[in-house]
């Protein structure tokens, strides 16, 4: 099955891997990228993602700027685990690529209203630009297959202790993709995380005379510097990229139905995602003050040695 995607990205150096995985397998057909402040600047964003093309030697895919702060939270980046321009270590060469010349949110209303069959969108960085879409044109909907998304968590964020980074950046662009009716898939921080490289295996990738596989070796090799302590983090797993994997191999998971909502308050708990995993009603439901709550699919568990050799065998020959 052949998925005809968008990209919705804010390319740090998961975002770099899901990239590489998108356009490298056979399976995946993107008929464009948007761009969206997160990991790193907008323009960091799109420089990263076009040098990324170069690196796959991509075909001509349309990328677009799009939203360059959250909708109503100041842009607050994450450059201490991503590096100053959102690659890490990794530099690479200036891009002739050039972005388009009109706002994300027009790319994705022309692609999707132009294709003659439901496009998926897949969601790697905060939900603005697809928010934006939704409220502007909310004739698309109707055309969107579903959105698949890296955001939330059913346990534990990285944020905060509850929030994830994506929905604590915007929870409002959140907030208004899990309640537009479109089907969503949610692959959460909890899961990400758990789908971790060896030691081993970045030594392969970083050794590689495939410039692809090397590259990707120096992404997941990277390591930061805790800004409270300078202690070094090493972010080993393939981040982003299992978003794509879901798509093209959902047998590979634990895929479940579950209520999920969003706390928009002020405080601790702002950006944390509700998964309701409870198997009776609970005395929200019973005194009728849980209200109209979207039930989507989560993904739960992952088989992770068959995953990571499902992106390590897209990446090419060592």
């Amino acid at each position: 099955m052949r998925h005809r995607v968008l990209l919705d990205v804010d390319t740090g150096r998961d975002d770099a891997l899901a990239l590489m995985f998108a356009v490298l397998h056979p399976d995946i057909e993107i008929r464009a990228i948007t761009c969206v402040e997160g990991n790193t600047g907008l323009e960091n964003v799109v420089s990263n993602t076009l040098k990324i093309l170069d690196l796959l030697d991509a075909p001509p895919i349309p990328v677009a700027l799009g939203a360059r702060r959250p909708l109503i939270e100041p842009p607050r980046d994450a450059s201490w685990i991503h590096g100053v321009t959102g690659l890490g270590d990794v530099e690479l060469p200036v891009s002739a690529r050039e972005p388009e010349q009109i706002h994300a949110v027009e790319l994705m209303r022309r692609s999707i209203l132009d294709s003659g069959t439901p496009l998926t969108i897949v969601a790697l960085g905060p939900m603005t630009n697809i928010a934006l879409l939704l409220r502007t044109h909310p004739e698309v909907s109707d055309r969107i297959g579903r959105i698949i998304f890296m955001g939330g968590s059913a346990t534990i964020g990285n944020a905060t202790p509850v929030a994830e980074f994506n929905f604590w950046h915007d929870p409002e662009s959140a907030h208004i993709v899990l309640t537009s009716g479109i089907p969503l898939t949610m692959y959460g921080w909890d899961l990400l995380w758990s789908i971790k490289t060896s030691t081993p295996q970045i030594a392969e990738l970083q050794a590689s005379s495939n410039p692809i596989r090397e590259v990707a070796g120096r992404l997941l090799g990277f390591e930061a510097s805790d800004p409270s302590n300078g202690a070094k983090v090493l972010y080993n797993c393939i981040g982003d990229a299992g978003t794509l994997c879901v798509l093209v191999a959902p047998e590979l998971y634990d895929i479940v139905r579950w209520p999920v909502q969003l706390v928009l308050a002020a405080g601790p708990a702002r950006g944390q995602t509700l998964v309701d995993r409870r198997a009776i009603p609970g005395e929200d439901s019973v005194h009728d003050v849980a209200g109209d709550v979207p039930v989507i699919e989560v993904v739960g568990a992952a088989r992770n040695a068959q995953i990571l050799a499902l992106f390590f065998d897209t990446l090419g020959e060592a």
